[in-house]
């Protein structure tokens, strides 16, 4: 006790100097000091909070590692890469700042605030530098190349010149109409339960989920048109075009109360409540939910955000490209795309897994951070692991069909890259990547918009909205809306089978391979690579139907009562997630986007059956939501009547038409653009299918035509000797050499690309992520050779970068070639956002040697202790009995019994004193180093 007094006493002592400076601050706000102290003092408090929050949750995941909860399950499906992380960090102590110093500035000055109060140019812009927001909200840096007209930027900026960061990742999502919060600027409808819409307070989202939108397992009825591969193209299409992060930290900004066990509504928590009913008999109020990351720059106002007069509500932010760009297969940021390459390869191919083949054909690579969340075989040895897999997308590992079309993508452009080497072989590895990564960008954009998106909308919704190509128009703005991304392309949602089945070659019920629920396929790509591979799960989705969505079986239980569940360990409803999302997000309600879209308001319970025939669900809405105005948008699209030969009502048809409307004429780099392609590769294009990329990456020998129709094995199946495909020829190019200009020559660590400047031949260097270039990065071809000679690529040192660290400030950042490493002192462990060292709660290994060395120590002590005793007792004995034995060892003759227990007691203490060194140096060892980072922090 003693020891952690003065512990205690020696961590206050520490501190003090470092706390109080940070206090002081803080005060003097109120009693002098320049604007830009005051301010910046505010943000380091807010920064401080931030990352307080942010420790305590990876602390917590630290120690929840193995538990596999289905919120840590879709926590990590929503967990952005680094890049995306750092940004939503920004954005939210820029908020929090926001928030503080409109508190102080008011209450100095006695007046009460409201949060759409306007604040100065001045303020915001020192609050969006110290935040870190700043070079989030600026221009970016467009390259001035002719390759920027012929491969897109990996992030999506600079597609438009005149707004480069029109579709580009880790910007806001669009609003198309102004978004709804309780106080005006960030607080979701729902937030405070006494506020009242058209006098009614709105339903728990829970409630509406078990009263309208739940069916069971057992009810369903499946689609007699389209096959469950229509689905999964929508589940896989949405991932490569929207990606909203939520909040990195799992506990509240103030006090630091973890999510997962309140129910109050705080920053970044926003439980969903459960029922009555529910309560009583699962134990618990709510289930955990987090809110959506703010952009940078939303929630605030100022010149740089809008118009000064007016407040900037809350944005939420999309961290992939908005484009149909493919940033499934490879990511939408520099960092991620490098892990994807094979940069050994002269091949421009992608990774693949090293450990397992399907048949003799590729795997996505695993993960780097290991142990992965992903389930794991029953009775698998930790050396048989089966991690998650590692693509351009956070969540390829939620179930087994998402994965396999990840694969399949995988493959297809590995394929595509061979043959271009083979067709070009005097393209250098980064012209082939690129030439490859453009022709898969371009069949995603092919497929989706000539044969997924019509069977959605139906014929007259797609030529009302969508129509034929026009071409580019750069007033077009392609970033993905709010409304599309967070409620009208959930539709599908509503289209998902509880049954996942896996077919044999002759697309029957395979004899080995069960059908599966749904939740027995979240997050396990062990059943792809351990049960059979690729081919029996694309058979059973091309031979089996998609669920129908119909009004009284919209979601099966798979969904709202089995979420990610691996275990026990609790559970998640994904229809709840969605209505609770759109409130984080503002969007505004049912009849304000039926209004926008130009149909018809529905004001009461007899004009809604006009929309929605069946009486019953029309009844339960009014029930719950009371008026119609109140009814949440993604609820009332989806319950709407199909168009004619659709799969949406008319609400979302718009919306989603709108969409891809504009990511069709908003994108210089479309399929069709006379720049992009010549005529005869568009016409090749063209001829490309689903099907011929099936039959190209698997062991099926015979597809559907269309591999959304649903067909009957072997009627309807063609083989794929007779299915059209891309013919690669019209990519073949002939080197010329012009003048004495020979192949460029290649740089360690980076790479070049041709394309023509003025009639022109010019070779482009770039270095991989982690590089720097040095020299010219263009070279132009001469009558007298190139112009320049070939620059060279020098590793950058991250951990020299003050403004930005690499690590946080409790790690050690050290530098490697093309990359850095965050080190942290055992007995720390890097934290999941791989900068921040967390106390892994275990002994230092270098305690663990000093209690073995003093075990040993005081064995030994004890041992000479009790031979000591003995003979002092063996002499005593004698002494007592007026025998006379002669002095003991160092005793001297005449020595009496006091003398002897004087001595007794100097060797007692001596123990005592030696045993007490030993556990101070082992507590101090451990605890003097976890004060040491403690107050690092503090102090940043």
């Amino acid at each position: 006790m003693k020891i952690y007094v003065v512990l205690g006493i020696s961590l206050v002592v520490a501190c003090t100097e470092v706390i109080f400076s940070f206090i002081q601050k803080s005060t003097n706000f109120f009693w002098g000091g320049t604007e830009k102290s005051h301010i910046t003092s505010i943000v380091e408090e807010s920064m401080q909070m931030i990352d307080n929050a942010l420790y305590n949750t990876m602390k917590r995941n630290l120690k929840k590692r193995e538990l596999n909860s289905p919120a840590q399950l879709f926590s990590f499906s929503k967990l952005p890469e680094r890049t995306s992380r750092d940004v939503s960090r920004a954005a939210e102590i820029m908020e929090i700042s926001i928030r503080s110093v409109k508190e102080k500035v008011f209450l100095q000055h006695k007046k009460s605030w409201y949060p759409t109060d306007v604040l100065s140019v001045d303020l915001l812009n020192t609050i969006a530098k110290v935040s870190g927001c700043l070079p989030n909200m600026l221009p970016p840096k467009c390259p001035n190349t002719c390759l920027a007209k012929k491969y897109r930027l990996i992030t999506g900026a600079c597609n438009n010149k005149e707004h480069p960061r029109w579709g580009a990742a880790n910007t806001a999502l669009a609003r198309w109409l102004s978004p709804v919060y309780e106080d005006g600027i960030s607080q979701p409808r729902g937030w405070n339960p006494n506020f009242l819409y058209n006098e009614f307070p709105l339903p728990l989202v829970r409630e509406v989920t078990r009263k309208i939108i739940h069916a069971s397992n057992e009810a369903v009825t499946e689609d007699d048109q389209y096959s469950d591969l229509l689905m999964v193209w929508g589940q896989y299409i949405d991932h490569d075009i929207a990606f909203t992060p939520q909040s990195s930290s799992r506990a509240t900004f103030w006090g630091g109360t973890d999510c997962q066990r309140t129910c109050e509504s705080q920053n970044p928590c926003y439980p969903i409540q459960l029922t009555v009913n529910e309560t009583s008999s699962m134990g618990m109020e709510c289930l955990p939910f987090y809110r959506s990351s703010p952009a940078c720059g939303s929630g605030v106002q100022g010149s740089l955000f809008g118009n000064l007069s007016k407040s900037n509500p809350r944005q939420q932010m999309n961290s992939l490209t908005s484009f149909l760009d493919a940033s499934t297969v490879y990511s939408s940021t520099p960092v991620i795309e490098k892990k994807l390459r094979n940069l050994t390869s002269k091949e421009g191919l992608l990774q693949v897994n090293t450990l397992y083949e399907d048949g003799g054909r590729e795997y996505l690579p695993f993960v780097t951070q290991v142990p992965s969340p992903c389930a794991q075989a029953p009775n698998t040895e930790e050396k048989e692991r089966i991690e998650c897999f590692l693509a351009g997308d956070s969540r390829a590992s939620e179930v087994i069909s998402l994965a396999a079309m990840h694969t399949l993508w995988l493959r297809e452009h590995n394929r595509l890259a061979k043959n271009l080497k083979m067709l070009n072989a005097h393209w250098s590895s980064e012209t082939i990547y690129q030439e490859a990564r453009k022709i898969v960008g371009a069949l995603h954009q092919v497929i989706t918009l000539r044969d997924y998106i019509p069977k959605i909308l139906g014929p007259v919704a797609f030529k009302q909205y969508i129509g034929t190509y026009k071409g580019y128009d750069p007033t077009v703005n392609p970033t993905i809306s709010n409304i599309f991304s967070t409620a009208a392309f959930r539709f599908g949602h509503a289209t998902i089978h509880p049954v996942v089945r896996r077919l044999d070659a002759g697309f029957q019920d395979h004899p080995d391979l069960p059908k599966l629920y749904l939740h027995e396929v979240f997050f396990s790509p062990w059943r792809l690579i351990k049960e059979g591979g690729l081919d029996p799960v694309i058979r059973g989705l091309l031979a089996n139907p998609a669920k129908l969505q119909t009004q009284e079986q919209m979601m099966n239980e798979e969904l709202t009562e089995k979420l990610f569940v691996l275990s026990n360990n609790g559970t998640l409803d994904l229809a709840s997630l969605n209505l609770q999302r759109g409130r984080d997000h503002g969007l505004p309600g049912y009849n304000d986007w039926r209004e926008f879209c130009g149909l018809q308001r529905l004001e009461n319970q007899s004009e809604l059956h006009t929309a929605i025939t069946n009486r019953s669900i029309v009844e339960k809405i009014m029930e719950l939501y009371k008026h119609p105005n109140n009814i949440d948008v993604w609820l009332g699209g989806l319950v709407e009547d199909f168009l004619p030969n659709a799969r949406t009502g008319p609400l979302f048809a718009c919306i989603i038409g709108r969409q891809m409307k504009a990511l069709r004429e908003g994108d210089w780099f479309w399929w069709e653009n006379k720049h992009v392609f010549t005529e005869a590769q568009r016409h090749e294009l063209e001829k490309h299918s689903l099907s011929r990329l099936i039959c190209d990456n698997t062991g099926l020998t015979a597809v559907p035509v269309d591999v959304f129709q649903l067909g009957k094995f072997p009627p309807d199946f063609k083989s794929c000797e007779d299915t059209p495909g891309i013919n690669l020829e019209a990519w073949k190019e002939t080197f010329h050499q012009v003048g004495t200009c020979s192949l460029p020559h290649e740089v360690d660590d980076g790479d070049f690309a041709s394309c023509t400047e003025s009639g022109k031949h010019v070779v482009v260097y770039s270095c991989h992520h982690g590089y720097q270039l040095q020299g010219q990065e263009q070279l132009t071809c001469t009558e007298r050779g190139w112009d320049s000679p070939p620059p060279v690529c020098k590793d950058i040192n991250e951990c020299e970068d003050q403004m930005n660290p690499a690590c946080h400030a409790s790690a050690k950042c050290k530098n490697i070639k093309g990359s850095y490493q965050c080190v942290c002192t055992d007995p720390y462990e890097l934290g999941e956002d791989e900068r921040t060292c967390i106390d892994s709660g275990r002994l230092p290994k270098g305690s663990l040697v000093s209690i073995i060395l003093g075990a040993i120590m005081i064995i030994g002590l004890m041992m000479l202790t009790w031979m000591v005793i003995c003979r002092w007792d063996y002499g005593h004995q004698v002494y007592q009995g007026h025998s006379e034995p002669g002095p003991l060892p160092g005793q001297n003759p005449g020595q009496n019994s006091g003398e002897r227990s004087i001595q007794d007691k100097k060797i007692s203490h001596l123990l005592q004193g030696i045993l007490t060194w030993l556990f101070m140096d082992t507590l101090m060892r451990r605890d003097m180093s976890s004060i040491h980072i403690k107050c690092v922090a503090v102090e940043k």
